[in-house]
């Protein structure tokens, strides 16, 4: 906001000139503090420039202050986006487990570490801080005696339970790198995942519970590692007792294994640079990247953002309701919190269940202080109804949202119906290769405007490129594509296996900067307002997926030609998965048809892949040179035939008609 700009007392302050709606920081969020934010508006922006100007000094000042290093770093930062080789903390040695659990559990083995919520609201329990380090420790001697080493990776495949964070910990505890794999996700994907890591240990559960109905996890891995010989343990942890097949020789049970060994096992010391963990992200080309992320680097993204976006202060308690297999979970369900010594909330089920007043219940009874969900869920919840919000949840400060981009109207009843206009919302852009917030309010600290991701988090310097000639445009009031200029800690360090196509996605689309792959604006007040992804890939619920990915899916369907997947706005998911596929002649286009494709995607990827429409059409909108034109498919499903622009251009122009007969057709016979 400007100097001379007057901010009422708790109101929005409408800026004429653009009509937007700024909200300062609720005065109700300073009188319910346990102490005070840690920044003012001014520290940021002093800070802010610090970071940018004498990035050495302000990140090196902070990972000594935020980290326990065993081996002192020298040089806080080498090499550049050029090379592909940023490196931060060289020298440095220390562990991820240490710093997140044992500095806490032994000046304070009673603190609660983990409040576990369960899928039925009577079960569940709260663990502490010196417990987890026993049931760390056990797993980490399990699995060293399974011959786990430095750098090995092991595969994660479990539901939102407090033992899949105990595997995490575990894991890096010993050096080791862990891969976890969303337990939505197929046998299949899971098979890709564990053969591109070469996991030879994979940990996972009998069975997992989610919104009242219980999910084959151990079903699914055994059908997985049918195609994955190199495999030669899993361990298997016990959550619903339901009697699952267990291979002689390879299928241990975690309970029986962990109770041979003691409460405390030596972390091994780590190098900044060495690899913490592997996520697999979807790729344009289909093929599922390994995106990885190193120890130093990323638990100080973790752990600065967590501290300063989320304004976590000794006794607060963050309410992440992101799953562990995805970044949220890995970096605002683990390891922030746990950095930072403060409560995390594990919770195993859905908003919906057993009733659409479950996450207020959830805030209300353990009297969480910040809350971090997807827009998804919110568009779900507002939808439901406020007589579920029966709850005054005055424990609340810091609401978060991630995933996507909010609508002003689900930002207004957020601030409104949850948050009493008494908290903080904090909007946050980041991705699974940035490891941590990079465009963000801070907690009681930013001037916020609903939809807008506000201003760059520290060490952040965002440029917005004109996508035609490739040039950076300087000043506010423009839009193009969001690109950094400059390496951050937490940001990936390369793509598992193939680092030259981490060069060709992030680096080499714009030489010299970090190519995040969306649209942006920044306004006239420099606040940036993403506009989603500009490649290839769908934003369904707030989880990436390459459109790729699900057209290889269709593809080996006996009876699909080609395919075109496209994503469109859609009221609840954010974006819907929509296909359109041409069909061999051997085959006829029927309702089973287009079923048993749904049925395909859901089996070869997972169930939140699945289109929510299927349309067969004689041939595709191509190119001469045989590009698919999807940006025609997205505007006819979105009713804008008027603005397909020159389609002369095509192979076949004939096409397009063609298909908007059968868009047409198909909606008015549903």
């Amino acid at each position: 906001m400007s100097e001379g700009d007057v901010v009422p007392k708790n109101g929005p302050v409408v800026i004429e000139a653009h009509n937007i709606a700024t909200y300062p920081v609720p005065s109700k969020y300073f009188e319910k503090h346990p102490a005070k934010p840690h920044l003012t508006l001014e520290e940021y922006k002093v800070q802010y420039r610090e970071s940018i100007e004498n990035p050495d000094k302000f990140w090196g000042e902070k990972a000594r202050e935020l980290l326990h290093w065993d081996v002192p770093f020298q040089t806080v930062r080498s090499g550049s986006f050029e090379h592909g080789d940023a490196s931060w903390f060289l020298e440095g040695r220390l562990n991820a487990c240490y710093n997140a659990v044992d500095r806490h559990a032994f000046k304070d083995p009673n603190r609660s570490a983990i409040i576990y919520e369960a899928d039925e609201p009577t079960e569940g329990r709260i663990i502490t801080y010196g417990e987890l380090l026993r049931q760390v420790s056990k797993l980490s001697f399990v699995l060293k005696q399974m011959g786990v080493k430095k750098g090995d990776t092991v595969a994660v495949y479990m539901p939102m339970i407090p033992e899949a964070l105990v595997a995490l910990l575990a894991i890096v505890r010993i050096g080791a790198v862990h891969s976890v794999v969303f337990a939505g996700f197929s046998s299949e994907s899971l098979r890709d995942r564990v053969l591109d890591a070469g996991s030879k240990i994979v940990i996972t559960t009998d069975e997992g519970k989610r919104g009242g109905k219980n999910i084959g996890t151990k079903r699914i891995v055994d059908e997985a590692l049918k195609s994955c010989p190199d495999v030669h343990n899993v361990i298997v942890f016990k959550r619903t007792g339901t009697e699952v097949p267990m291979t002689e020789g390879r299928d241990v049970w975690w309970h029986e294994e962990t109770s041979k060994y003691p409460g405390y096992c030596a972390p091994e010391l780590m190098s900044s640079e060495d690899p913490l963990f592997l996520l697999y992200t979807s790729g344009s080309t289909g093929k599922p990247k390994g995106v990885m992320h190193t120890t130093g680097g990323y638990l100080l993204g973790a752990a600065m953002t967590g501290k300063y976006v989320f304004d976590l202060h000794p006794g607060d308690k963050l309410g992440t309701a992101g799953d562990v297999g995805w970044i949220t979970g890995h970096t605002y369900c683990v390891y922030a919190p746990l950095l930072l010594g403060v409560t995390t909330l594990v919770f195993e089920g859905t908003p919906a269940y057993p009733n659409f007043s479950r996450y207020w219940d959830i805030i209300d009874k353990h009297q969480i202080t910040q809350f971090y969900v997807a827009p998804t869920a919110l568009r779900l919840l507002k939808r439901a109804g406020d007589h579920h919000i029966n709850k005054e949840m005055k424990s609340l400060r810091v609401l978060g949202s991630v995933g996507e981009p909010i609508a002003e109207d689900v930002w207004t009843w957020y601030h409104e119906k949850v948050g009493k206009e008494e908290c903080h919302i904090v909007d946050t852009y980041w991705q699974t290769e940035t490891g941590s917030h990079v465009i963000t309010p801070l907690g009681g600290v930013t001037p916020t405007k609903p939809g807008s991701a506000s201003l760059p988090f520290f060490g952040i310097e965002p440029a917005i490129i004109d996508p035609v000639s490739g040039e950076e445009l300087h000043g506010n009031d423009v839009e193009g594509v969001l690109a950094f200029k400059k390496p951050w800690p937490s940001m990936a360090r390369t793509v598992w296996g193939t680092h030259q196509r981490y060069m060709d996605t992030y680096f080499n689309v714009y030489p010299g900067y970090y190519f995040t792959g969306d649209g942006a604006g920044r306004d006239h007040e420099g606040y940036y307002w993403i506009r989603g992804r500009v490649d290839d890939v769908v934003n369904v619920s707030g989880h990436r997926l390459s459109t790729a990915e699900i057209e290889a899916a269709l593809i080996h369907h006996p009876a699909v030609a080609e395919a075109a997947v496209v994503g469109i706005s859609d009221e609840l998911t954010g974006q819907a998965v929509n296909a359109f596929v041409s069909i061999k002649d051997a085959f006829k286009n029927t309702p089973e048809l287009r079923k048993d494709l749904i049925v395909q995607v859901r089996k070869s990827i997972g169930p939140f892949a699945a289109p929510k429409s299927v349309y067969v059409v004689n041939d595709l909108p191509k190119t001469r040179s045989g590009k698919i034109m999807r940006r025609i498919l997205r505007k006819i499903l979105s009713g804008e035939e008027d603005q397909l622009g020159d389609t002369s251009t095509l192979s076949d122009p004939s096409v397009v008609d063609s298909i908007i007969k059968t868009v047409h057709e198909a909606r008015g016979s549903k």
